[in-house]
């Protein structure tokens, strides 16, 4: 019983440290552009029926034929992480190139092996080929392309892009398509703002922006990151508590064992 004890503080020990590492990620990415919080989620392991007392017997001299068991878990385990989608805070930042979306989607963009890949984060800049890329060098798709007469590139609410040309001019040069899930919380997060989809999201459905199911795109702002400090700070205490009272069984298994031997010496 007592090892059994020990093995299910162990797991909730173990389980609270990865809470704490979750918790501590989010911390770390309050100023992330485009940013979606993690939350830790856990499962309880399988249970194991014991007899209330072992030593009792029944009237006919049998041990506890079954009638009196109860049922004792063995601690818990990490099960998954899951993304919290809530919209971050739209900010200005004047810049022609920085896109926010509010509302929901993701914009898309191609890897260097040819795949599709999904952000938030629409801090976009310019390549040499004159063609939209993100922080990370990933080609804006649909890509869009600016040349040497552009001066500038207007976006409106629903997606379509006019380049501002020298002498005044304007033409159209393209369209910002948004993408979603039906389970965006099935992602996978790849690192550098970007997300994969995976059979848990299931596939991508592309479309403008402004319409139904689809939130609009806003030139010169940025989505901040969606983690709350205050949020996060409370569930760090609290996961340290558990961590606390945790080890505090640990403690109290280990000084119940050592009495059980001090009466088998005495």
């Amino acid at each position: 019983m007592s090892t059994r004890a020990l093995r299910t503080a162990a797991s909730g020990m173990y389980a609270q440290q990865i809470n704490i590492e979750v918790i501590s990620n989010n911390i770390a990415n309050m100023n992330t552009t485009g940013f979606k919080r993690n939350k830790a989620e856990f499962q309880d392991l399988m249970y194991q029926e014991v007899s209330v007392n072992p030593l009792a017997t029944s009237s006919s001299g049998m041990k506890d034929s079954g009638t009196n068991l109860i049922q004792v878990g063995n601690g818990v385990q990490p099960g998954s992480t899951q993304k919290i989608f809530k919209q971050g805070d739209i900010t200005a930042t004047n810049n022609q190139f920085d896109i926010a979306i509010q509302g929901e989607g993701f914009f898309q963009v191609k890897k260097t092996d040819g795949t599709f890949a999904y952000t938030r984060d629409g801090s976009f800049k310019v390549n040499s080929e004159g063609k939209l890329i993100t922080s990370g060098g990933y080609l804006l798709d649909p890509d869009l392309s600016l040349t040497e007469n552009t001066l500038g590139i207007a976006i409106s609410r629903d997606g379509s892009v006019v380049a501002l040309e020298v002498g005044g001019g304007s033409a159209a040069i393209g369209d910002i398509q948004l993408a979603r899930f039906l389970n965006p919380g099935g992602l996978v997060a790849l690192g550098d703002n970007l997300y994969a989809e995976s059979e848990g999201s299931g596939q991508a459905f592309i479309g403008t922006p402004g319409s139904e199911g689809f939130g609009e795109v806003h030139q010169g702002f940025l989505e901040s990151s969606n983690v709350d400090v205050v949020e996060e700070m409370i569930a760090m205490i609290s996961a340290q508590r558990a961590y606390e009272i945790n080890s505090k069984t640990v403690k109290t298994v280990e000084e119940m064992m050592t009495m059980a031997n001090n009466l088998k010496r005495g």
